[in-house]
């Protein structure tokens, strides 16, 4: 009995060392790219934010991806573990989830199929990254999180945006509803259920936290300037920290590529910004590109009918890998396709996925060529090119020009069909092949009122009354929303009453921190003060301080803390096109919080409101101001245990441009952190924080000459 005891323990043994070592035996890396910069070298100015210098544009794509591992080695893994099908080895559960989608979307067969059609010079720019982020894991051996990540390669790049562009116009939520068998929550129009029938609002699936959808933009014409000056406001709302968290940088080519803005983890040139010509800023649009088809299978599950035939589903076997402690186990999964495409098998039966951008990666190319244009025209041919799937944008030039672009890449659908329902998937008639033009996009260029703005709203009020889109103009197959936010209406108020505007009242209209008296808000309020609230006292105290509120979260009157935590669930089902919550609940556990941790209902905003960053001498705890849907964005937070509201999502990277009169460029910017966000032991860890919650910003040095002039350090990676 005892050799058998000890014999099961040495199989034992055996059977977790393999298990600890089976995933990066098994991972494929792909040969190093053969890449080796010419002239690269790096600036950090005072806050830490490199600027990349090269001899060629791929020269300075190698020095971006070296410069964000010197600051965030850890996400970027996260990123390319991603792109690789090995999240879930190195994030757990949550990783696998996404893992599951790669292999769904057939990520990795887009990229091989379209990483030989890219571009000669898209190809070199994103070598070039992969060999600056190899040869950073190459020096750092200390810091790589998973075994046989190294060497990635340029379409190991690439696979990340063609992985993560379709979450960004709610993809995910689509995936997650039919994987969990839940009513499927869609945008552009209500939920339905997987049959296709209306779901009463009250069942309406959560779906994402409204905050994960934000931004705010807006551009003023030199005509509306006091000055002759042409602006440019970018606001993004992203998460502070993460995958989709933004990272400044400048990059400067002797390529002509000059350029100071934003990017995300991954990716080798800048996502919004300027350069010495025109910039643009974006915000999440939320028009209908996914359709959803119910198929109809045989007794064995694997054929569908489709024009009449059967035909067989493709089927594949995958092997998620999943962290558990510190074994990677292999979990089995089968993904299926149709000729729609990905296929969810569910309690309901199967359904398949067709959506704007699938299976392309021409995004890559799109954002490089926007990077580089010089011109308003060469911005739009940029622009016609249609890889990025959706997401507005915002464009200012050194000419004066400005305009908001509802850009989508719009299913070409035939009508006689329910588009917002669950489609039959037995027919080649409702299964469109291409997208609309670009000229079919709703856009509006230099309007009377001499600014345009989008806070996640509807595009037709993108330049105010009297300058209206005609929505009758578009079909309704296209999806567009008709949704407004309170930021939305704001912008719009704020706009039509400030006559001509200096870079002062720009600033002050977008650190403005009110909500209107109008909309959900007002219905919302009105419903909270219309409680019969005489069995609770402290609910009648709430009630009267919500009465004297002034409708402003500037934490200076009476009331902000409470108005802000009962706002922010009306915010969220409005926002989600969602039954409100119940006003009882809502104030009573608002109420029941404020006096668990501040012992009262009117604590001050900023002791409420807190931008919390790092542990021990590292760590910021400074007081902000705004809210969910407020200009100054305060979007999401956790509640820490001290009962303070730790923001991690809202107001993110924030970026003023000026074209003068003369057409020269001039910028600031600030982030919420720093530069550095995951290494605290960088004096960029958190040295923008003061600035961020004073409504200040720091010089963008764009100018070579200037960045040299302040004592930037420089250096070869």
């Amino acid at each position: 009995m005892r050799k058998f005891f000890v014999g099961f323990l040495i199989l034992l043994g055996v059977i977790l060392v393999g298990l600890a070592a089976w995933e990066p035996l098994t991972a494929k890396a792909p040969a190093a790219p053969s890449f080796k910069p010419s002239d690269v070298r790096i600036a950090r100015d005072k806050f830490g934010v490199p600027h990349i210098f090269g001899k060629t544009d791929a020269d300075v794509a190698y020095g971006v991806a070296y410069a964000h591992a010197e600051d965030d080695f850890s996400t970027l893994q996260e990123v390319l573990a991603m792109t690789r099908g090995r999240a879930g080895a190195m994030l757990g559960q949550d990783g696998a989830k996404i893992d599951y989608a790669e292999a769904l979307l057939g990520v990795r067969a887009t990229t091989v199929r379209d990483w030989p059609r890219l571009p000669a010079d898209v190809k070199a720019l994103f070598t070039a990254y992969a060999a600056g982020l190899n040869r950073y894991a190459e020096k750092h051996p200390d810091e790589v999180r998973l075994s046989g990540l190294f060497p990635v390669s340029g379409e190991d790049v690439v696979a990340g945006f063609v992985l993560r562009s379709p979450f960004f116009f709610g993809l995910d939520s689509v995936l997650g509803s039919l994987v969990g068998d839940k009513p499927i929550g869609r945008e552009g129009g209500p939920a339905l259920d997987a049959t296709g029938k209306l779901v009463p609002r009250e069942l309406t699936p959560v779906g994402r936290d409204p905050a994960d959808n934000g931004s705010n933009g807006m551009a003023v014409a030199p005509a509306r300037s006091t000055d002759g000056a042409t602006r440019l406001v970018s606001n993004s709302h992203q998460p502070w920290t993460g995958g989709v968290a933004w990272y400044e940088l400048v990059v400067h080519s002797q390529e002509g590529w000059d350029f100071a803005g934003a990017n995300f983890p991954g990716s080798p040139y800048p996502f919004l910004g300027h350069n010495k010509y025109l910039g643009w800023t974006n915000t999440v649009n939320r028009p209908d590109l996914i359709d959803v088809y119910r198929l109809t299978l045989d007794d064995s599950g694997r054929n569908y009918r489709f024009d009449g035939r059967w035909r067989p589903l493709d089927e594949r076997r995958i092997w998620l890998k999943v962290k558990v402690g510190p074994l990677v186990l292999p979990v089995p999964r089968t993904v299926y396709r149709s000729v729609h495409g990905p296929v969810i098998k569910n309690e309901k039966g199967a359904f398949a996925i067709r959506y704007a951008g699938m299976d392309q990666a021409n995004m890559v190319t799109q954002y490089y060529r926007l990077n580089k244009a010089r011109n308003f025209a060469e911005w739009r041919a940029a622009m016609a090119q249609q890889g990025v799937p959706a997401t507005n944008f915002i464009y200012a030039d050194a000419r004066g020009n400005i305009g908001l672009f509802y850009n989508a890449m719009f299913p070409d659908r035939p009508t006689g069909f329910n588009w917002r329902g669950v489609l039959p998937g037995d027919t080649s008639a409702n299964v469109w092949t291409k997208t609309l033009p670009f000229d079919r996009v709703p856009a509006l260029v230099n309007p009377r009122s001499g600014y345009v703005m989008n806070a996640n709203n509807t595009p037709w009020v993108a330049a105010g009354p009297g300058d209206e889109l005609d929505a009758a103009a578009f079909s309704p197959l296209l999806g567009i929303e008709d949704d407004m936010t309170n930021r939305a209406t704001r912008l719009i108020q704020l706009f039509e009453t400030s006559g001509q505007i200096d870079a002062a009242r720009l600033r002050t209209i977008k650190y403005d921190t009110a909500y209107a008296r109008t909309g959900y808000a007002r219905a919302w309020m009105d419903r909270l003060l219309a409680l019969d609230t005489r069995d609770d006292p402290a609910l009648a105290r709430a009630q009267a301080l919500l009465r004297e509120w002034d409708w402003n979260l500037d934490g200076r009157g009476r009331g902000d803390a409470l108005a802000l935590m009962v706002l922010r669930p009306a915010n969220g089902s409005h926002y989600q096109r969602r039954a409100a919550p119940d006003p009882r609940t809502v104030l009573k556990d608002t109420v029941a919080h404020l006096q668990k941790y501040f012992n009262g209902l009117d604590p001050k905003l900023g002791t409420v409101l807190r931008l919390r960053h790092g542990e021990g001498a590292s760590r910021v705890d400074l007081p902000l101001d705004g809210g969910n849907d407020t200009v100054r964005a305060s979007t999401l937070w956790d509640v820490e245990p001290d009962g303070r509201l730790k923001v991690r999502h809202g107001d993110s990277f924030i970026m003023f441009v000026t074209w003068d009169k003369a057409g020269r460029v001039q910028s600031e910017s600030v982030q919420p952190f720093g530069a550095a966000t995951t290494r605290p032991a960088s004096p960029h860890y958190n040295d923008q924080a003061p600035l961020f919650v004073a409504h200040k910003l720091k010089p963008v040095l764009f100018d070579p000459a200037a960045l040299k002039a302040s004592g930037a350090r420089f250096y070869r990676p």
